[in-house]
């Protein structure tokens, strides 16, 4: 119930007007149904069950007052059009239920992407990427299906209500005894309930390891092909895949119990109903036959109700696990304080900066100075702390103490935004997106154009061999990239950090994976670039640190200039 009541109150616009749709379909089913008892009275000839019926008469006194005979024809006429009513209205609320359950899944993954995306860098490290990916696929779409099932359940709550309430009118006795009875198989079957929920809830658990795990394979899945060791990630997604198999098959199981179950035993209430009815209470024959019918139908309702609410408890772990996801993801949001406009003029400086992850200190007391218009190397061994730095340099990350300026401004007193969007980053692991040179360069951004496109090309250094690949800057480039070399691959990276105009160029290792000739293209290009930029690279390849006019080394948490040459 927690999560129905949730979905009510997180989408209550939208669960109000489906609510009111069904509850509307639901009296027009009510009030063609209590005319079923004048005509059966008038199909068996028993018209004094029929004045005797309370309903029956008030049925009759209210056709009569509204100018309408009670005859067979104008009674089977106002059933058939209550039925025609109920199902136009009926379209109408399940349209407006298969709207919502489209928002719902919308709303779902708008929210985890918006938490994902305003969180701390620190935060996505610790992520598995297919767990994200689930999220937003598998879940947001099982969560909105769970969201189908919580209004369906109160549609039917809403039907059960309006069946009892027609037939009090003939029974209170039999109407409240069949309730009774109709509660107490609920309770006597819930434990089906249980089960399917904990079935749910292991699917869901099963789905985010197989997708994070199956992420990370195809990530790798070219190393590991290489040293025929692909079976052994095969045998664990086969593992993983079976375990998953299992569990869908005990929410199946469960759904087939409840219905097999449901269905005898209703049978038997039916036929002990009928039996009490005619010989006990000895009814007329009219009322019998309409009792059986709404009595059948309130318990029929009602394990229909319980195998919805089954269905529900089947899709909530989804729902639970994609709004914790969100929920942590906001908790680890970027504490944005500054508002303040830079303008990267003078240049860049770090003042005793101290940073550690944990216990283990990267910088101690680091100086640091990158003047506006140079090309900065900056070398060290492995866990020295050169991506922490750039990562210090974005805002992605802040130091314990010490300070970063831009032109004698603290970074924590400028806008994080506005500094970001004068940055272009080339991370270290150069992937392009499965889709034209375009795409890669302008990545959806609506205020760029092709123009924008092409100038960032040949300041990378890159129009000339794009202009010769099949189809130009609709080329499409292959997963991560993989029909270019790995140069090409190197110069649209620079080229996509390059097309907002950023006036500081931050890359991490943009040599590393490229042959000599390859590397000396990158190395003068972004000689060239540094006449317009300040540029800052992480690399421990020669080319890149001789081209560089200022080099530093890190070590032992501080960074020791290694020359200082004059640009040009």
């Amino acid at each position: 119930m927690r999560t129905l009541l949730t979905y009510i109150m997180v989408f209550p616009r939208r669960s109000a007007l489906v609510l009111f749709a069904l509850l509307i379909a639901g009296i027009a089913e009510g009030l063609s149904l209590t005319a079923l008892l004048p005509l059966i009275s008038i199909a068996v000839g028993d018209s004094g069950g029929s004045n005797e019926s309370g309903i029956g008469k008030f049925m009759e006194k209210a056709l009569q007052d509204i100018g309408i005979d009670p005859t067979l024809d104008a009674i089977l006429i106002i059933i058939v059009g209550g039925m025609f009513f109920k199902g136009f209205v009926l379209l109408l609320a399940n349209r407006q239920v298969g709207y919502t359950v489209a928002h719902v899944a919308t709303a779902l993954r708008l929210d985890l992407i918006e938490a994902l995306l305003a969180s701390r860098w620190q935060y996505y490290l610790r992520q598995p990427v297919g767990s994200l990916a689930n999220s937003i696929a598998t879940e947001a779409y099982r969560a909105a299906n769970g969201f189908e099932h919580s209004v369906n359940v109160l549609a039917l709550i809403v039907q059960v209500i309006v069946y009892a309430v027609v037939a009090l009118f003939i029974s209170w006795e039999a109407t409240l005894g069949s309730l009774v009875i109709g509660l107490f198989l609920l309770l006597l079957l819930h434990r089906l309930v249980r089960a399917t929920r904990r079935a749910g809830a292991k699917q869901t658990h099963l789905l985010r390891d197989l997708l994070s795990y199956l992420s990370d394979v195809l990530t790798s899945v070219k190393s590991l092909k290489a040293m025929a060791r692909d079976n052994v990630a095969d045998a664990i997604l086969h593992e993983q895949t079976q375990r998953l198999e299992k569990a869908t098959r005990k929410e199946v199981m469960n759904g087939a119990a409840l219905t097999a179950l449901q269905e005898p035993i209703l049978a038997a209430l039916t036929a002990s109903g009928l039996y009490i009815a005619l010989i006990v209470w000895q009814l007329s024959l009219p009322e019998v036959m309409l009792m059986v019918f709404l009595l059948t139908r309130i318990l029929g309702l009602l394990n229909k109700t319980q195998r919805k609410y089954q269905q529900l408890v089947a899709q909530e772990s989804a729902y639970w696990a994609l709004r914790k996801a969100a929920e942590d993801a906001r908790a680890a949001a970027e504490s944005a304080t500054g508002t303040l406009s830079p303008a990267l003029q003078h240049g860049i400086t770090l003042k005793h900066v101290r940073f550690c992850y944990g216990e283990k200190i990267i910088f101690k007391d680091l100086d640091f100075e990158i003047p506006v218009n140079t090309f900065t190397a900056v070398m060290g061994p492995s866990g020295t702390g050169k991506s922490t730095l750039l990562d210090l340099l974005c805002g992605l990350t802040e130091p314990q103490s010490g300070d970063i300026q831009i032109d004698g401004v603290s970074l924590r007193d400028i806008s994080l935004r506005q500094w970001r969007h004068m940055i272009g980053y080339v991370s270290q692991d150069t992937i392009l997106l499965h889709d034209t040179v375009m795409n890669n360069i302008l990545v959806g951004e609506s205020t760029l154009t092709a123009s924008d496109a092409e100038r960032a090309l040949r300041q990378a250094g890159a129009w000339d061999f794009v202009c010769n690949l099949p189809e130009g800057l609709q080329t499409v480039v292959g997963e991560r990239g993989n029909l270019l070399s790995g140069g090409q691959r190197q110069r649209i990276a620079i080229a996509r950090a390059l097309a907002h105009s950023p006036v500081f160029l931050i890359l991490d290792e943009p040599t590393s994976a490229l042959d000599p000739e390859s590397e000396q293209t990158i190395c003068e290009t972004l000689q060239q670039l540094s006449r317009q930029l300040t540029i800052i690279a992480v690399s421990h390849q020669p080319a890149v640190i001789n081209a560089a006019d200022r080099v530093y080394m890190l070590s032992n948490g501080i960074a020791e200039p290694l020359s200082d040459a004059t640009h040009g």
